[in-house]
């Protein structure tokens, strides 16, 4: 298995001269805490769940949302979100609207998303958050976030947006920003729409290319960054009709298909603190923050070369502290040592 290089330590035993460098830089990255990449052959319920029904949504939308496998289906790695145009329910349009409420919700993070959208007059697909516990009040005060949405009459551009304010719809307040596609790409294909989230700045990306960040909401309810510093959790859904894209036409293709690669979650993690200590037999004895699996690797050379050789097995786990140790083993003049796992 390959080991990723996590820190590397200079050792020059005689001297104890020890020096840690771009330990930060080295280890300090997104790690990957929750996901789906649709390898199934279903919707995956410990997942998802979903909302059902009509009656407009708040934005006067016309479809249906059900779990049917005619609206919602896994097929080929790629989950299919489709929009039809059908007699159901009393309503001429039905689609699907599926979420993690009650099963997975996050604060900050790396939110990422791989799908496409089908273009036409009154098509409304979304990927966006919402707070697990509206701790805050009632939309839009405990906030909303739109990591990415597509007004279906325009493929070539998407909008990222945060909703905020007052518990009332009159009190909302609004940032948005749009990335436009160039020539002649569109949201008709494949992209990644991400959403990096820290306690004091929101930035939307597409394809890593980062063209929005805000950092200014407020609250009337509690103190910045309130309300964005709870959980939220994830909605994927594609209406037809509403407020803001108008009502399909007879030139709009149905059915329409949106499609998800997959969807990740990532946290932000630090790099390790470390200590070193010179044990009574001259060994050197180093601590870190838990990491699993961990190795110590070792040469006598210099920095340039690529012969590292493993001198430690997994490290023992002090149970009072869940803090790894190791003893490195030393050799004459020192040498150098990575920590990898």
């Amino acid at each position: 298995m390959r080991k990723r290089i996590l820190g590397l330590l200079a050792v020059n035993v005689s001297a104890l001269v020890v020096a840690w460098l771009n330990v930060h830089q080295a280890n300090a990255a997104w790690q990957r805490v929750w996901g789906d990449e649709f390898t199934g052959v279903a919707v995956d319920t410990n997942n998802w769940t979903f909302d059902l029904g009509g009656g407009g949504w708040g934005n006067q939308e016309l479809e249906d949302y059900t779990s049917r496998p005619e609206n919602v289906s896994v097929s080929g790695g790629v989950l299919h979100i489709v929009a039809r145009q059908e007699s159901y329910a009393g309503s001429s349009y039905t689609s699907a609207r599926m979420k993690t409420e009650g099963l997975f919700g996050q604060v900050y993070g790396r939110f990422e998303f791989s799908a496409k959208f089908p273009p036409g007059q009154g098509i409304w697909p979304a990927l966006w958050l919402m707070p697990v516990d509206s701790v805050y009040g009632t939309w839009p005060a405990s906030g909303e976030i739109d990591v990415a949405e597509n007004n279906g009459d325009d493929p070539t551009r998407v909008l990222g947006s945060l909703h905020f304010g007052g518990p009332e719809a009159s009190q909302e307040a609004s940032y948005s920003a749009a990335y436009t596609f160039a020539t002649p790409d569109s949201v008709a294909n494949f992209h990644v729409y991400a959403l990096e989230w820290t306690n004091n700045a929101i930035r939307w990306s597409v394809d890593d290319q980062v063209y929005e960040s805000q950092s200014s909401w407020w609250s009337p309810a509690a103190a910045y960054p309130a309300p964005f510093n709870e959980p939220f959790y994830i909605i994927m859904n594609m209406a037809v009709g509403g407020n803001f894209v108008g009502s399909p036409t007879a030139a709009t293709v149905f059915p329409g298909d949106m499609q998800v690669d997959y969807v990740r979650v990532y946290e932000w993690v630090e790099a390790p603190s470390l200590s070193i200590t010179k044990t009574q037999t001259d060994g050197l004895l180093v601590t870190w923050p838990f990491l699993s699996p961990s190795y110590v690797l070792q040469q006598n050379s210099d920095l340039s070369s690529t012969n590292w050789t493993q001198v430690t097995n997994s490290p023992a786990v002090n149970p009072t502290n869940l803090q790894n140790q190791v003893v490195l083993p030393t050799s004459p003049g020192g040498g150098f040592f990575r920590l990898a796992n």
